[in-house]
């Protein structure tokens, strides 16, 4: 245990750096940096009851060193986007209980992306959703997932 604290400890140099940092607390209700450089580029299609379609084109920004959508841009797409079919649904906010992503291929830098989001139902605090990610021009399948959110029921009073 000794060993792990030694090695996590920050050196002179690196706490001097750190104490110099502002860092401006996050206010409820604003985007964050994330939030608006990553989610930008989507634009809402079509919004129905349990169902969500997107269009996304992939910016340079969000792609990993060999040039494909970076699996983390991914992961995020999911998870916020899956969390607003949840508000679609006018429920309150939920925070991700449980993903499962399946990558099945990759997606390059400007390359139109359709987002299928359909929410699979609720019980209690509990929410599911699946998303789709393709790529709009050929149809392939870039990814899929299930979500599981958890959040509180609002109150009867």
């Amino acid at each position: 245990m000794e060993k792990a604290r030694e090695f996590l400890a920050l050196k002179k140099e690196e706490e001097e750096g750190m104490s110099q940092l502002s860092v401006i607390p996050h206010r409820v209700g604003t985007p964050g940096f994330i939030d608006r450089f990553f989610l930008r580029g989507i634009r809402v299609d079509r919004v129905e009851p349990c169902f969500l379609a997107c269009t996304l084109k992939v910016s340079p920004c969000l792609t990993d060193a060999t040039g494909n959508l970076s699996s983390g841009a991914i992961a995020y797409l999911v998870d916020v986007i899956g969390g607003v079919a949840i508000a679609a649904d006018r429920l309150p906010y939920k925070i991700t209980l449980n993903m499962a992503i399946t990558y099945l291929s990759n997606a390059k830098a400007n390359d139109e992306l359709e987002i299928i989001i359909r929410s699979l139902g609720h019980k209690g605090a509990i929410s599911s959703t699946s998303v789709l990610v393709k790529n709009k021009t050929t149809g392939e399948l870039i990814a899929t997932s299930q979500q599981s959110y958890f959040g509180r029921l609002p109150s009867k009073v």
